[in-house]
């Protein structure tokens, strides 16, 4: 084990479960150590300083519960960073073995990557609709994406997630960082900007975490409408790309999963919360025309709206 003063991991933190601790033990056992573990909690009053004891790497930053913000909190993480490398993490993203930091740095190799991201395995308890989605969303195969892509992939050429990957701090610096603020999506929309600058993003599915949710249809509903207001503040992002049509290419590809492997009964779930994300979808595309009482009722992040 050997300390990597070339990287620094920062980790979104508010009132973790369990699975917080065990990232950190996953963390301090990895094969090379980070230089220091930038822990952005939101919510002094929910810290408890008996989860870093021992793990001499962990700082703690103490942001207010109203200045969260997707992009402004990871980009004032990576102000505190002075690492060449920086590894965005989420709480509730443990990794799978103990290379995930040294697989991801491989993907800096290539000097035309500017930032990878991690294949995410579903936990156990993940119902077979979102297992196979995620499955969906990162395969076996890992994949160097350009803007060359952008034509045959649409937006899945651009797709990277803040859950767990990994950014060259200079590239990051040059092409401006992540937005001071956005409800939702700051890791897609600082890769697309990636691409447009002749660099590449890497999907390094030999980098693997622990990640998903079991969300209940009002949860997709929410996250479905942040999302689509995401695309709706960012059209230059965004211009002329159909996200619909990816996912009715993933409502397919899961509904031949459930029959062959035998969980047909599991259809009905998988057309209902694709129906609840959809609506979801559609109402956030058209956020600015609903009453600011309809949005609160909508969104996932009720925060962003009082700033």
């Amino acid at each position: 084990m050997r300390q990597a003063t070339e990287i620094d991991v920062i980790i979104m933190v508010y009132k973790p479960d369990k699975k917080f601790t065990r990232l950190l033990r996953g963390l301090k056992n990895q094969t090379i150590v980070p230089k220091r573990i930038l822990l952005l909690n939101t919510g002094k009053q929910y810290w408890k300083e008996e989860w870093i004891q021992g793990i001499p790497e962990a700082e703690v930053y103490h942001i207010k519960e109203e200045e969260y913000d997707h992009g402004g909190t990871r980009r004032y993480g990576a102000e505190l960073s002075t690492a060449p490398y920086m590894v965005f993490m989420t709480q509730d993203a443990v990794p799978a073995n103990a290379r995930l930091l040294d697989r991801l740095m491989q993907s800096m190799k290539d000097p035309q990557v500017a930032v990878a991201y991690a294949r995410q395995i579903p936990y156990t308890d993940c119902n077979p609709v979102d297992a196979y989605s995620r499955g969906f969303n990162y395969p076996k195969e890992s994949k160097k994406k350009t803007k060359a892509d952008i034509e045959t992939m649409g937006i899945k050429a651009f797709f990277c997630s803040d859950v767990c990957a990994i950014y060259r701090k200079s590239d990051y610096v040059q092409l401006g960082g992540f937005p001071e603020k956005t409800i939702f999506n700051e890791d897609m929309i600082f890769a697309r900007k990636v691409l447009e600058a002749g660099k590449a993003i890497y999907y390094a599915s030999e980098a693997r975490v622990y990640h998903s949710h079991n969300d209940n249809c009002r949860k997709q509903l929410q996250r479905s409408f942040d999302l689509a207001v995401s695309q709706k503040q960012n059209p230059t992002i965004f211009k002329g790309i159909v996200s619909e049509s990816e996912g009715i290419r993933m409502v397919k590809a899961v509904s031949e999963h459930l029959v062959k492997t035998g969980k047909w009964y599991w259809a009905p779930r998988l057309y209902i919360s694709s129906i609840v994300k959809y609506i979801g979808f559609l109402l956030g595309k058209n956020y600015n025309k609903l009453p600011k009482g309809w949005v609160l009722k909508l969104t996932d992040n009720k925060r962003y709206w009082s700033k």
